[in-house]
């Protein structure tokens, strides 16, 4: 099994086959819905789902697949799906979050939503449906989400939206209302076990393990770890963790340096995620009796929440006004210390 392409080039879908099931019946029922969006943790397969939709619609929603294929096969030998995947097929358009100057993640701009509704009240150009792939949805500000809107409400006929949302609460309600929603899960420890010993063939099967629980069933993460340095990272934050509630200060520099030595800030997301993973689980099962890391002692569950959130929008912003990694790091892990 090789890695996996981009979710447009992507022939497999790995579990959600009841999900895929049931955008295919309602389709041939004659039900199908002008918009659904699909949600779930980032990397569960998504995108995947909704590009495969969107070839099957655009082939003609065939009735029947090979016996072991999931539903909505489209064969990665035909024309379509080689059109499909390089973006030119005439009755298909797609959005995503676009990649500013230094890497960043930006929002999908309102302009391009207009230029969807335009694309969508045009006759199709091949005779069957018009399809538009939105992925990360949360991604538009509420101006974009509007203008959107206007299009759910007022859908054309023989067009359909695939969404995806990973935080589906930060859209409008009005979008959530007037989509049909199917909810992505993580994938079974078995799957995740299977897919990973295809893709990662090379690491010890006590790594994939790591890698699977670190990624929470989610294939995508686990291989954004893989290659992330994730393994290297979640070590380093349980050592971190371990040495609470004082570790020594020229401990956390020489970490700081190792985490804001790559120039890509990849070590350093990483390591941020990771760390609020890692407390985020800490609290479930101190909340539900499970027992308590040692290193949670000596504050209350609200105050670990409250770090919890310092983190993420420490890293956020770090991200995003391009601030001093370095610095970042001392200041969050010193917050953390007593």
């Amino acid at each position: 099994m090789s890695l996996p392409l981009e979710p447009r080039a992507n022939p497999s879908l790995f579990g959600h086959g009841h999900v895929a099931a049931a955008l295919r019946d309602a389709a041939l029922s004659g039900r199908m819905h002008h918009g659904w969006m699909l949600t779930g943790p980032r990397g569960v397969g998504k995108a995947t789902l909704a590009w495969r939709y969107a070839r099957w619609v655009l082939a003609g929603m065939p009735r029947h697949e090979p016996p072991g294929e999931a539903p909505l096969f489209v064969p990665g030998s035909d024309a379509l799906f080689a059109r499909v995947a390089a973006g030119a097929h005439a009755d298909l358009r797609s959005l995503s979050p676009s990649t500013g100057e230094k890497g960043k993640k930006v929002l999908i701009r309102v302009e391009d939503v207009r230029e969807l509704t335009r694309f969508l009240a045009m006759t199709p150009a091949e005779g069957g449906w018009r399809v538009v792939v939105i992925e990360e949805l949360e991604a538009m500000n509420e101006q974009a989400q509007n203008a959107l809107l206007k299009t759910l409400e007022e859908p054309p006929p023989r067009a359909v939206l695939m969404l995806t949302a990973s935080a589906p609460d930060r859209l409008l309600p009005t979008i959530r209302s007037r989509v049909r929603r199917l909810d992505l899960f993580p994938l079974e420890q078995g799957l995740m076990d299977h897919v990973l010993a295809g893709w990662l063939p090379d690491l010890t099967g006590e790594d994939r393990a790591s890698l699977a629980r670190l990624a929470a069933g989610s294939p995508g993460r686990a291989l954004a770890l893989a290659e992330g340095e994730g393994l290297a990272m979640a070590r380093e934050v349980e050592a971190f963790l371990a040495r609470l509630p004082r570790p020594e200060p020229r401990e956390l520099h020489a970490l700081a340096d190792r985490l804001a030595a790559k120039r890509d800030g990849s070590a350093f997301t990483t390591f941020f995620n990771l760390l609020r993973d890692a407390i985020a689980g800490a609290l479930r099962r101190a909340a539900r009796g499970q027992g308590a890391e040692p290193w949670l002692a000596g504050r209350g569950l609200a105050e670990w929440a409250g770090l919890w959130d310092m983190l993420g929008r420490l890293a956020d912003e770090t991200d995003t006004l391009n601030l001093d990694r370095k610095q970042a790091v001392l200041t969050g892990l010193s917050r953390l210390s007593v």
